[in-house]
């Protein structure tokens, strides 16, 4: 069996990055690891190192993560995690709409798409328009 790529949610908020990851985990068929870092260790808003890299190495299988930030210091926060990985190729922090974004990617993570694939899925995703 193919390891698919997993993806990780970083958001400010924990409701929102669990109903995202809940959305996207009904339309992708439930075959793709997705993890959530979403608020700080006690719950609160805000983003978490600890808890980005926590869901980096639960999301990865072995054929890579893709990082999808809400906004501000999720983004930055998330760069720093990335950058101290062992393996700087295990993960790519993608420019996406958060929603539509993380749909596009657990959809063609689904596939077996390969990590640039799914990453590119997820970037495209700013031309889905809504009418």
């Amino acid at each position: 069996m193919r390891t698919s790529v997993g993806i990780v949610l970083v958001s400010h908020s924990p409701q929102l990055g669990a109903g995202v990851r809940e959305l996207a985990e009904q339309l992708g068929g439930g075959a793709v690891a997705v993890a959530v870092a979403a608020g700080t260790e006690d719950g609160s808003t805000g983003t978490s190192y600890e808890l980005i890299e926590a869901a980096v190495r639960e999301a990865d299988g072995g054929a890579g993560v893709v990082v999808l930030p809400d906004l501000g210091s999720a983004v930055l926060t998330a760069r720093a995690v990335l950058a101290d990985l062992d393996r700087p190729d295990q993960a790519v922090l993608v420019d996406a709409p958060f929603v539509e974004g993380a749909v596009a990617a657990v959809v063609t993570a689904s596939t077996g798409a390969a990590l640039a694939e799914v990453a590119q899925a997820a970037r495209e995703a700013w031309q889905s328009h809504k009418f």
